[in-house]
């Protein structure tokens, strides 16, 4: 089950590298903020930004450090000091969404005096997480002239659980009706008060001026590190911020050896990644395709390129659950702190082969940390990630990895401190050339 678990002891500076997971986080309520903060970074670490809307020219436009921002998903890459006709692209995918519920047009209403706002649920949350929580709105406005403005709100909202007194059956079957149930309140007796105003104030444009809107809710709880010796990490958008965060705290220190080292950060996930910056998209290839040919490296010299890349797919995975044992594989129990897992499915719907697998063995080993596996109950059904995606449209060896998290999909998901510094040191080393 796990591989050298008992002899490798945790990265030295893990509180430190868990309280910039915890910034990271509190920077990042969207996808929109988390692709903003992710640039923000790169460029403090001397990445330059790229506009895909222009023509790059050749290799000045893309050797080096450089990104590229489409919506919320970020894509950076770092070549090597020397590029050699047998090199090819060390590629971690992650994805920067999470279950959450999304605004509607027109989405304030006033009903028996209480002013409420219309959402819709985005992704496949753990609702009944989402009820008495303190949440916030965040996301971007857009112009009628197409200026994007993001946004970001205090705690306004509240989606309130109806009391067991009034409902005696509560503790035995919670049933929550998506329309009526999840409707969060905004404020009472305020009839005129409307959402999107607050919106508009708070990114200081004029209601007028707003042309449309991308917002969600996120819950304002801060991140904090919890447990007897805070070996936890209790946070919301764990699933994937943690793998985002993994990535960039690598890519930035990254020297790539010999292939180029890619850093892809897709949007949409957990609504199945059919979007123009979702892994199903063509985001990803084509920055790829104008990497190669900056490089002088088209048509078959392209495809060779793909040929001799790997992906890492870095996405949360569960821990086993004491309290669930039967919903777990009897022989694989994957423990928080005991470093990442490799996850495995016999259908696909992980990309985890045998040499991918080999691969992950390799880079653990060569960071010295330990990693774990993750294979499903058969009675139980089983997830996927942007990992069997990016192997279909991209033809390229593909393997899923990821940290056990406990409550994945709630409000409140919890890592293990290790977990977080042990992939990232992984990761490194995969862009090393492991």
């Amino acid at each position: 089950m796990t591989a050298m678990a008992e002899s490798v002891a945790p990265p030295a500076g893990h509180a430190d590298h868990v309280d910039d997971v915890i910034s990271f986080v509190e920077a990042s309520p969207t996808s929109y903020h988390a692709a903003a903060e992710l640039a923000r970074r790169l460029e403090q670490a001397g990445f330059e930004r790229l506009d895909e809307t222009a023509e790059w020219s050749g290799a000045g436009d893309v050797e080096g450090k450089r990104y590229v921002v489409r919506d919320g998903a970020v894509i950076a890459w770092a070549t090597p000091e020397s590029i050699g006709p047998g090199a090819g692209f060390r590629i971690v995918g992650s994805h920067t969404d999470s279950p959450s519920f999304k605004l509607k047009p027109h989405a304030t209403v006033t009903h028996l005096g209480w002013q409420q706002v219309g959402m819709e649920v985005y992704g496949g949350g753990l609702l009944n997480s989402w009820l008495d929580r303190d949440l916030g709105l965040a996301g971007r406005l857009v112009t009628v002239d197409g200026q994007v403005r993001l946004v970001r709100t205090g705690p306004v909202l509240r989606i309130s659980q109806l009391a067991p007194h009034l409902d005696r059956s509560v503790n035995q079957d919670l049933t929550l009706d998506r329309q009526r149930h999840l409707m969060p309140i905004l404020s009472v007796g305020r009839p005129d008060l409307d959402v999107e105003d607050l919106l508009c104030q708070a990114a200081g444009i004029e209601r007028s001026r707003l042309g449309f809107h991308d917002i969600l809710a996120y819950p304002t709880e801060a991140p904090a590190a919890i447990g007897p010796g805070a070996e936890f990490l209790a946070s919301s958008r764990m699933d994937n911020l943690s793998s985002v965060h993994s990535s960039v705290a690598a890519i930035v220190d990254a020297e790539p050896q010999s292939d180029i080292a890619v850093m892809a950060c897709f949007d949409h996930e957990e609504v199945g990644s059919s979007t123009r910056s979702g892994a199903c998209g063509p985001f990803l290839e084509d920055v790829l395709v104008r990497i190669a040919a900056g490089l002088g490296r088209d048509g078959d010299a392209y495809r060779a390129m793909i040929a001799r890349s790997v992906c890492v797919s870095s996405d949360a995975g569960h821990g086993v659950h004491p309290n669930y044992p039967e919903k777990f594989d009897p022989a694989n129990h994957p423990l928080l702190n005991q470093g990442p897992l490799l996850k495995i499915n016999a259908n696909q719907r992980y990309a985890t082969d045998g040499v991918g697998g080999a691969l992950w063995q390799r880079v653990c080993r060569a960071a010295g940390v330990p990693t774990q596996t993750f294979v499903s109950n058969n009675s139980v059904p089983c997830g996927s990630t942007i990992g069997p995606l990016t192997a279909t449209r991209l033809g390229m060896l593909t393997v899923d990895v990821g940290l056990p998290l406990m409550s994945m999909h709630s409000t409140r998901e919890l890592a293990g401190v290790a977990d977080l510094g042990y992939l990232s040191t992984a990761l490194g080393a995969f862009w090393a050339g492991a």
